[in-house]
């Protein structure tokens, strides 16, 4: 009887969906990054971001920040994503600790190519995809991030704000870099719309050039750990000021 208990629960581990209890390894942090590959993102300011992780990656203080996580590590993937149906996981997930898998992630960035067509922006739908990858992988994270980058506002899918309130009450954190390219307010739209969770912070970049600096400087606050402090989240005037969405 013994015996063929021992034997049941191994058949049951080994037949485990993947981001079940069994099959999870713990780590200190599960981040998603979560690229903008829609129509405003030409394929040189799509290049500009990818190249922009990858030295992120490759930079002293970054990788001085995986180190400090300790033996668990972080472990990080990458989404493209634009239209309501079109996010694409672009590299699956990865388990940094130390200087040399910083650099095989960042080579990984390198040979990236852009999977997900010219489309609409549903930074809804982007969340979402981001929120299952975290759900249904194989790592139990002491923080749960989705790091999105963007240089416009919602124009199609589901709404932000509702989609961004649901996964924040699942205990993930939305971050955020708005791209200042085209639309000057397009921060104050992450800030009232895509943010949002426990330590939720916003950076923003000028433009496509200045994305390197504000990546790097957005994974040494991330991957460190900011204060636990819930952001406040939008009154009604400021969703009805700001809401250009469409159903």
């Amino acid at each position: 009887m013994a015996r063929l208990l021992t034997a049941v629960l191994a058949v049951l581990a080994l037949n485990a969906p993947p981001g079940s209890a069994a099959a999870q390894q713990k780590v200190d942090l599960e981040l998603v990054l979560a690229v903008d590959a829609s129509s405003s993102v030409s394929s040189w300011e799509f290049d500009l971001q990818m190249k922009g992780i990858a030295a992120a990656f490759r930079d002293p203080e970054v990788q001085g920040a995986i180190r400090a996580s300790g033996d668990a590590g972080i472990a990080v993937s990458l989404v493209q994503w634009s239209g309501r149906d079109l996010q694409e996981l672009a590299i699956d997930w990865t388990l940094l600790r130390d200087a040399e898998d910083a650099e095989g992630f960042a080579s990984q960035v390198d040979m990236a190519e852009r999977l997900v067509p010219n489309g609409s922006t549903a930074i809804g739908n982007a969340l979402e995809f981001s929120a299952e990858l975290l759900e249904s992988n194989a790592y139990a994270g002491t923080r749960r991030v989705v790091d999105v980058s963007g240089d416009g506002r919602n124009n199609q899918g589901t709404h932000v704000y509702q989609v961004r309130d649901r996964i924040v009450e699942q205990g993930i954190t939305v971050n955020g870099v708005a791209i200042l390219n085209e639309d000057l307010g397009v921060d104050h739209f992450y800030l009232n719309h895509v943010i949002g969770g426990a330590g939720a912070f916003l950076i923003t970049a000028t433009d496509f050039d200045d994305f390197s600096r504000a990546i790097r400087q957005k994974l040494i606050r991330e991957i460190s750990g900011p204060a636990i402090v819930e952001a406040p989240l939008p009154t009604v005037e400021q969703l009805a000021r700001d809401r250009l969405w469409l159903d």
